[in-house]
């Protein structure tokens, strides 16, 4: 039979995970003005044009395609956000383009992935897409030199999470020549 001070150990740190996982959740929540509402973009539209590969064409490795970066305007200025209109961020823990942002990190802030090489439209500057290698193996896009991600709790064309502190540092918007939004 389990003691009392075991399951009041276990209710706490049950609680306690409960807090740290609306904190999370709840990016915006350091805004300084609660009643503002999240910020919302014009995402990029998608391509509505699609070609398919001849029944006799064998699929090459190198021809897969890779992620798409668009811009589109938000409150803070143009900034980068993938082809579904999704917010790309950084995050100033990261000086180079090693990812650092792993475990509960990641599951907050998933790590824009690619198969192929990363492609750029509107804006992007394909000289600054890059990827680098993640320890599971994935391949992460990089902007000038910084590893990429999204923010989990976020829908196309929202942005709640720039100028945030989350996971040890602030996470930022990429703009198109490849710094952070004032």
């Amino acid at each position: 039979m389990d003691s009392l001070p075991d399951r009041r150990s276990a209710a706490l740190r049950f609680a306690v995970a409960g807090v740290a996982l609306a904190l999370v959740s709840a990016c915006g929540a350091g805004d300084p003005d609660p009643s503002s509402s999240p910020a919302t973009a014009n995402p990029p539209t998608p391509s509505t044009a699609t070609s398919s590969p001849s029944p006799s064409a064998e699929p090459s490795p190198s021809a897969e395609p890779g992620t798409v970066l668009a811009t589109a305007d938000s409150e803070f200025g143009p900034m980068l956000f993938d082809q579904a209109g999704q917010a790309v961020y950084i995050w100033e823990v990261e000086q180079s383009s090693t990812p650092e942002c792993y475990g509960d990190c990641a599951a907050a802030w998933p790590p824009v992935l690619t198969d192929g090489q990363p492609q750029a439209t509107g804006d992007v500057d394909a000289d600054l897409l890059g990827t680098v290698e993640r320890r599971d193996g994935t391949r992460q896009v990089t902007y000038n030199g910084h590893p990429l991600y999204y923010y989990a709790h976020e829908g196309p064309g929202e942005v709640k999470c720039h100028n945030v502190a989350t996971h040890g540092g602030l996470w930022w918007v990429v703009q198109p020549g490849g710094d952070r939004a004032p």
